[in-house]
C-alpha cells in the first residue's frame, strides 16, 4: 500500500512510477510526480520503484489562457 495524493492505493503491479503512471491513465499526460517529497525528472519514472509506505503526489500539468 501507499500513499497517492493522500489517500491510500494498492502497489501497481509494475511497481514503477511509469507502472504507476500508467495504471491511472496518466501515462500519456504531462504530470509532475513527486516521490516521498522528492521531485522526479520524468526520465526517471522507469527506473523509480515503489514499495510499500512511499508517498507519491501527481501533479497534471493543464495550459490556461
Amino acid at each position: 500500500m501507499l500513499t497517492l495524493n493522500g489517500k491510500d492505493h494498492p502497489l501497481p503491479a509494475d511497481n514503477t512510477i511509469s507502472g504507476l503512471l500508467k495504471e491511472l491513465g496518466l501515462d500519456t499526460k504531462p504530470v509532475v510526480v513527486e516521490h516521498n517529497k522528492v521531485a522526479l525528472f520524468p526520465r526517471d519514472y522507469p527506473n523509480t520503484t515503489l514499495n510499500d509506505n512511499d508517498s507519491i503526489e501527481i501533479i497534471t500539468i493543464a495550459a490556461g489562457g
